[in-house]
């Protein structure tokens, strides 16, 4: 954590509406910290779903853009790791 690079756990019933909710509004408040503080929300393994979302607040959309650039010059028929970071 000393290095702002954080790995939250929830450990949660999925199918609670409520409790995935407030799992939810934890992680936001958690990665904003982080971020605002200036940490990361990566870590040695890139980016999850889980942090998907808040990749633009830590990074930039300019710099999400360009990844989502590299990525479709590399993977112009989006076959490797599909559905995952970057949505069509």
């Amino acid at each position: 954590m000393g290095d702002g690079n954080l790995h939250p756990t929830f450990l949660v019933n999925e199918r609670d509406h409520g409790e995935m909710r407030r799992v939810e509004i934890a992680m936001k408040e958690i990665f904003g910290h982080a971020v605002a503080l200036g940490g990361t929300i990566t870590g040695e393994h890139g980016v999850g779903l889980a942090k998907r979302d808040f990749l633009g607040a830590a990074l930039g959309e300019l710099n999400v853009d360009i990844m989502r650039k590299v990525k479709a010059a590399f993977d112009p028929l989006g076959i490797l790791n599909p559905g995952k970071i970057f949505l069509p």
